[in-house]
C-alpha cells in the first residue's frame, strides 16, 4: 500500500493494520496535548495520532500501545522513521493487564466501537472483542496525573452510554466537540474529554466538509500543518 504523506512526516500502511482516517486525523488535531509531559496512546494502529500529537507538543514523549503484533511492527516503523522518533515508543500490550509505575497528562485512544459481528474486516481495531468500552474506561484513572485528561474519538450514537459509564469511575466529562460530516448534516462523531475533577463543559461544533468533497475552512485550518491540500 502507498504510504500516506503529511507534512512532516509519512505513514507507511498494510492492509493488515486499520488504515489512516478521518478520525484519527480530528484526534490527532484537537486532543489536548499543549500541557502534557507524558502521552499513552491505547491502541497506536499506524502510529498517526501520536505522530500528529508529537508535532503539536514538541517537549512531550509518548507510549503507545497495541494488542495487534503487525500493528506494533508497522506503529515502529512509522516512530523510527519520523523526526520525532526519540520521543516515541510503542508496545505489543494488551491494555487490560497493562501497569505503569507513571501516571501520563494525556491518556488518547480511537477505540473500538462495534459490537462483535460476523465481519472480518480490521476486526479488532474496529469490533470490541478485545477491549470494550468499560475495560478501557475502568483502568484510566489509576494512569491519570492529578490534572490529566483522557480523550477519545467515538460514534454519535454512543457518547450518552460512554459519558455515564465514565462517570461511573470518578471521570467527569470537560470538553465535547461535536463533528459533522458535511454542513447541515446531523452530528456524526464526538470528540469528548474527561478528567479527575468535575466542573463545566465546553461544548463545540466542527463541519468536515462544506459540499461534497469540499473541505470546509473550518477543517482546512484545522489540518493545515498536517495536510498537504488546497481549498
Amino acid at each position: 500500500m502507498k504510504p500516506f504523506k503529511f507534512k512532516q512526516f509519512d505513514i507507511q500502511q498494510s492492509p493488515d493494520v486499520f488504515r489512516v482516517g478521518t478520525d484519527g486525523v480530528l484526534l490527532g488535531a484537537l486532543a489536548s496535548v499543549d500541557r502534557a509531559a507524558k502521552v499513552l496512546e491505547v491502541g497506536t494502529g499506524t502510529g498517526l495520532i501520536s505522530l500528529m500529537l508529537a508535532q503539536r507538543n514538541l517537549n512531550a514523549v509518548f507510549l503507545g500501545l497495541d494488542i495487534q503484533i503487525s500493528a506494533v511492527e508497522l506503529t515502529r516503523k512509522n516512530f523510527r522513521n519520523s523526526v520525532f522518533s526519540e520521543r516515541l515508543k510503542n508496545i505489543h500490550q494488551d491494555f487490560k493487564t497493562f501497569e505503569s509505575k507513571d501516571t501520563f497528562d494525556l491518556i488518547v485512544s480511537n477505540p473500538p466501537y462495534f459490537e462483535e459481528s460476523d465481519s472480518g474486516k480490521d476486526k479488532i481495531a474496529r469490533q470490541t472483542i478485545e477491549l470494550n468500552f468499560r475495560e478501557l474506561i475502568s483502568r484510566i484513572p489509576s494512569l491519570l496525573s492529578e490534572k490529566g485528561v483522557f480523550s477519545v474519538i467515538i460514534p454519535v450514537e454512543v457518547g450518552v452510554d460512554f459519558i455515564g459509564l465514565a462517570k461511573e469511575y470518578h471521570l467527569f466529562l470537560f470538553r465535547r466537540i461535536q463533528i459533522k460530516g458535511i454542513e447541515h448534516s446531523k452530528v456524526k462523531r464526538l470528540i469528548l474529554e474527561f478528567s479527575l475533577r468535575e466542573g463545566e463543559v465546553e461544548d463545540s461544533e466542527l463541519v468536515i466538509e462544506k459540499s461534497p468533497r469540499k473541505y470546509s475552512d473550518q477543517y482546512l485550518e484545522l489540518t493545515k500543518e498536517f495536510h498537504v491540500f488546497s481549498k
